[in-house]
């Protein structure tokens, strides 16, 4: 069955995102009619929950910073909750163009979970040095886990079907790079089945990239440490899993 946009939460994780998060609600609504949108604040200290409510967005604040994990894990807890099937991540900084959104819902006609990949021609996004070097390996330990070629395992731009909300509802990581990694990973192992489009980047609406060449070696060894603990994390009994797909 398509998914639908009545049927699809955009799940839209905000920490200090006050002088963006209100144009990305207005074009998320604007270009996808009928869809559901929630703003998860994530400890934020300015105004990103007033500016989204006023932008209408539902609005989730979490009373401190739990990182990309936790406030995925409830927009995926709300999303089962309010009777939604499907769940798309975007980004509140106004990198993902919603108008791709529509793409990644018709993958999952075939697939769990559907990746917006940036390196898969479509884009001019580039990555150099020890980040480019962590997300090729990823790509490639990923896709022999997946069993499908990726070439983005670590994009947060991705849609998920009912088999994965309800898995994720109750299984999602919330550690560093657990949303993108450990996620996949859990996934794979869990019998869904993984998917890629390609999408086009944009530049932030606001703020700035928080990557320099210290924090990009840090972020080597840090994916290292996340893909040791997706892999050694026990696999999910089949008695805890989601079911057939529709």
């Amino acid at each position: 069955m398509p998914a639908s946009l009545s049927e699809t939460l955009i799940v839209m994780p905000a920490y200090n995102e006050a002088a963006s998060v209100g144009e990305v609600v207005t074009e998320v609504l604007n270009h996808l009619p009928g869809v559901g949108c929630l703003v998860v604040d994530d400890g934020s200290t300015d105004d990103t929950a007033a500016t989204a409510r006023q932008a209408g967005a539902a609005v989730a604040q979490l009373p401190f910073n739990l990182g990309v994990g936790g406030a995925m894990r409830l927009g995926f807890k709300y999303a089962l909750s309010n009777g939604y099937r499907n769940v798309v991540q975007v980004d509140a900084d106004g990198q993902h163009d919603p108008a791709d959104v529509v793409k990644l819902l018709a993958g999952l006609d075939a697939a769990d979970i559907v990746l917006g990949a940036r390196f898969a021609g479509e884009g001019d996004y580039a990555a150099a040095g020890p980040r480019r070097w962590a997300m090729v390996v990823l790509a490639r330990v990923l896709s022999r886990t997946a069993k499908v070629k990726l070439t983005d395992t670590t994009s947060g731009f991705r849609a998920s079907g009912p088999r994965a909300v309800r898995l994720f509802a109750r299984h999602y990581p919330a550690e560093y790079l657990g949303d993108t990694i450990e996620s996949l990973v859990i996934a794979a192992r869990a019998g869904c089945v993984v998917a890629q489009v390609p999408v086009s980047m944009r530049p932030r609406a606001a703020g700035v990239p928080s990557h320099n060449p210290i924090k990009a070696a840090v972020f080597l060894a840090r994916v290292g440490m996340a893909v040791m603990f997706a892999f050694i994390r026990p696999n999910i009994p089949l008695r805890e899993g989601i079911g057939e797909r529709p």
